[in-house]
């Protein structure tokens, strides 16, 4: 076999392309199924007042070493088996796994169908199938590319991809939490209220303007916690540092937004490490906290720490606010430290938790140092 068709081949298989009679792929990409048992209603749930759910992104293929399209992530598969054996030794506890949230970048090329197929689809499914719990997932830049505008054409078939996927667990369009035409979404459980947010189009006023109206339409005193989960963390330390116009828009637009609603936390990806920041603030009600968490384990190539990013004019705009910053986890600058991992997150009444979870029977990767972290102030 010469040099050439062997590389053609390979491109087929990359993809997608069937070459043989009878084996053309999936045109589209296959809906992860629900879970068996309904997730409940935000009335079925609205006396629930502890529980965890797990989070973490950036499971993607590398362009040096891909293996989406061609076979199962591996090590997305092996994080997932560790999640279910999270899962099920919380299910007798006060603090159950409810669902799972995951920060975006899902395959290499979201474009292209047979990476969801072959090679993300079947390793998730093994969470709303064996553990019957849902799976929530926002986009990332991998997924339906970096355009900043929802109307660019460069984001169709990717977006395409993403909603297929999500088509049985995200909220249904027409839907009072879920912005029409968008992969943007919220939902609550007992007292924490979850929104979605695709920040590749952080400038997109539309979805601005939606977020606005979920947070100023909560009942606080239902939702106790607000958590925000996107791909783009406002503040990293790796490889993207230096903000990007979709960081920077989430600086600029949703940060101030989220100080006025009170989030809880702000739960990211992009870069691939683990590190933790707090914001601190006050207003007329007095000084308040938000944690930054950015959890980007899920099985890309891992980064590491190149300084700390520029946020000079971030502070300056918060001066009345009296915006403050504490880089409390910091990823390692030897990028093989930074090892695939996912948090645990626990809910007990308006108090969080957080627990760093790495991959094998014996989690040795602590960033805290500890087990578990107190998201609160002494």
């Amino acid at each position: 076999m010469t040099v050439r068709l062997i590389a053609v081949l390979l491109l087929c298989l990359y993809l997608g392309i069937g070459i043989a009679p009878g084996q053309q792929p999936a045109a589209t990409v296959r809906a992860i199924p629900a879970p068996a048992t309904p997730f409940p209603s935000e009335a079925q749930s609205v006396a629930v007042t502890r529980f965890s759910f797990l989070a973490y992104g950036d499971t993607r293929g590398d362009v040096r070493t891909n293996v989406d399209g061609f076979g199962l992530q591996p090590i997305h598969g092996e994080l997932v088996a560790t999640m279910l054996a999270a899962i099920k030794r919380t299910q007798s506890s006060d603090y159950p796994v409810r669902f799972v949230l995951q920060s975006g970048d899902a395959v290499f090329d979201g474009t292209v169908v047979n990476q969801w197929n072959a090679s993300f689809i079947d390793v998730v499914s093994r969470i709303t199938k064996e553990a019957n719990i849902p799976y929530y997932l926002i986009p990332g830049n991998h997924d339906v590319t970096a355009a900043l505008s929802v109307d660019s054409p460069l984001r169709n078939a990717g977006l395409k991809n993403y909603l297929d996927a999500m088509a049985e667990l995200i909220p249904p369009e027409g839907s009072p939490r879920r912005l029409s035409g968008y992969p943007t979404f919220a939902f609550g459980y007992g007292n924490t209220f979850v929104i979605g947010i695709d920040s590749n189009i952080s400038p997109d006023d539309t979805q601005f303007n939606w977020v606005k109206s979920q947070l100023e339409g909560l009942n606080r005193s239902r939702f106790a916690n607000v958590i925000v989960f996107l791909h783009h963390g406002p503040f990293t330390s790796a490889l993207h540092r230096v903000a990007e116009p979709a960081t920077a828009s989430v600086r600029s637009r949703y940060m101030p937004l989220f100080r006025a609603h009170h989030v809880a936390a702000v739960l990211g990806g992009h870069d691939h490490e683990f590190e933790h920041w707090v914001e601190h603030y006050t207003d007329a009600g007095g000084t308040h906290r938000m944690d930054l968490i950015v959890s980007a384990g899920g099985g890309a190539p891992a980064y590491a720490y190149s300084g700390e990013p520029d946020t000079t004019a971030y502070l300056a705009a918060g001066a009345s606010e009296n915006v403050q910053l504490d880089h409390i986890v910091k990823p390692s600058r030897i990028a093989a430290e930074n090892k695939p991992h996912f948090v645990l997150i626990r809910v007990d009444g308006n108090k969080l938790s957080v627990e760093v979870v790495g991959l094998g029977a014996t989690n040795d990767y602590k960033p805290y140092g500890k087990d578990v972290y107190d998201l609160r102030d002494p």
